[in-house]
């Protein structure tokens, strides 16, 4: 499981890639296409990569240099990155917390998947009450379990599909001892898709997968021309999209669910790009062997 602190850092360093149609490119995030490349062609590698190769790639998608260095800056003073270099060429290298930040992503994309449809019947609850004049402890309670994937049922009743450790929701929480947690299963009248609709909203995830359907399924292809820069966009767009869906069970979802074919389309797409992306990866990407002593 992903330390809450390095999941926080998502929520920093990770964000929409925006309407990327064949218009126009501008609205990527730095932030997001920067996570995507390390988490493509470093993750996984004992290598650092060049400043350079990196704006030159950002370049590409529309991306300024100064929005691209300001990135870089501020991932450095996130315990992101780390800086190394090699005579006059400036390198970057991955912390161990990005490395669970990416590692998290590479998971959900290619091991969890977009869709539930294995799931037990086991419902996680998770209910508190706090102090009135506890409103930051009250706030930051909520954002973690929305980011974690929790639905708000009703007052301090919170709940999310299948048997969820939570210590690290709770990790440094002030009042967790306040916060109680249960598992359960519903009743078999229960009328459970009402419940979903209740705690989750379930027509903005569902068009999050419709819209990236309609950018990446129709003719001719979202972004720039050359198959790395694509691919590149199409990773960052889906991440976020996947990172946003608490992966309700499927069962209890309408039959048209949007997940399965926007899932599919993303990994024949990514699979269509993934040999030209990479040998372009390797004639752009400045990638050097990690060596002590030049941070």
């Amino acid at each position: 499981m992903l330390p809450f602190c390095a999941q926080e850092s998502i929520v920093n360093f990770v964000t929409n890639a925006a309407n990327v149609h064949n218009e126009s490119v501008v609205g990527v995030k730095p932030q997001s296409v920067l996570l995507t490349v390390l988490g493509q062609y470093v993750l996984g590698r004992d290598v650092v990569v060049s400043t350079s190769s990196i704006l030159d790639a950002l370049s590409s998608l529309g991306v300024g240099e100064h929005a691209t260095r300001s990135a870089l800056n501020r991932m450095v003073n996130g315990a992101l990155l780390t800086r190394h270099r090699y005579g006059r060429n400036a390198y970057v290298g991955l912390t161990p917390r990005a490395r669970a930040i990416l590692q998290d992503g590479h998971v959900r994309i290619w091991r969890t998947g977009a869709v539930e449809s294995n799931w037990d019947g086991t419902w996680t609850l998770l209910s508190f009450s706090f102090p009135d004049s506890w409103q930051r402890q009250r706030h930051e309670l909520r954002a973690r379990l929305q980011w974690a994937g929790f639905g708000s049922l009703q007052g301090g009743l919170w709940i999310s599909p299948s048997s969820r450790d939570v210590a690290d929701v709770l990790d440094g929480i002030e009042g967790a001892d306040r916060v109680r947690v249960f598992y359960s299963r519903a009743e078999s009248s229960m009328d459970v898709p009402a419940m979903l609709r209740d705690a989750w909203d379930i027509e903005e995830i569902a068009h999050r997968y419709e819209r990236f359907l309609g950018r990446w399924g129709g003719p001719g292809q979202p972004g720039p021309a050359s198959a790395l820069g694509t691919q590149l966009l199409l990773v960052t767009e889906w991440l976020d999209v996947i990172r946003q869906d608490p992966r309700l069970p499927l069962d209890h979802l309408p039959a048209d669910w949007p997940a399965s074919p926007a899932q599919q389309l993303f990994r024949d797409l990514h699979d269509r790009l993934d040999p030209v992306a990479r040998a372009e990866a390797a004639e752009r990407f400045d990638l050097r062997p990690t060596e002590t002593g030049h941070e």
